[in-house]
């Protein structure tokens, strides 16, 4: 019989999940730049408590949209700390570092209850 795992609770209350579909989500120079970009972000944002990016997993079933190219989970504390996080210099810096890579980008707020 496997042991039963405990789940650990999300750091935060307040969970940013975002989708972005590159332009050229062939292009391995693209795909490089984009995570660079990414990675420098959420090492120097001072709001984020808790971060994962990702690519779309191995799962095939029809209610399971893997179209992205990738994802980027992050958690705050509050909605304020959200709001500085929209007008935080590194957020800014790299929306324009990294813009001309996507080609959509589709964002999910979601607080606690």
């Amino acid at each position: 019989m496997k042991a039963q795992v405990k789940s650990e609770e999300i750091k935060g209350d307040f969970i940013h999940m975002v989708f972005f579909w590159l332009k050229n989500p062939e292009n391995q120079s693209d795909r490089m730049s984009f995570e660079k970009a990414l990675n420098k972000f959420i090492d120097t944002n001072t709001q984020v408590v808790g971060a994962h990016i990702g690519r779309p997993a191995a799962t095939d079933r029809p209610v399971i949209d893997n179209s992205y190219t990738y994802s980027l989970v992050v958690t705050f504390p509050d909605l304020e700390t959200h709001d500085a996080y929209q007008t935080d210099p590194t957020h800014i810096a790299f929306i324009e570092e990294a813009r001309s890579l996507w080609d959509k980008v589709f964002i999910y707020d979601s607080s606690a209850i």
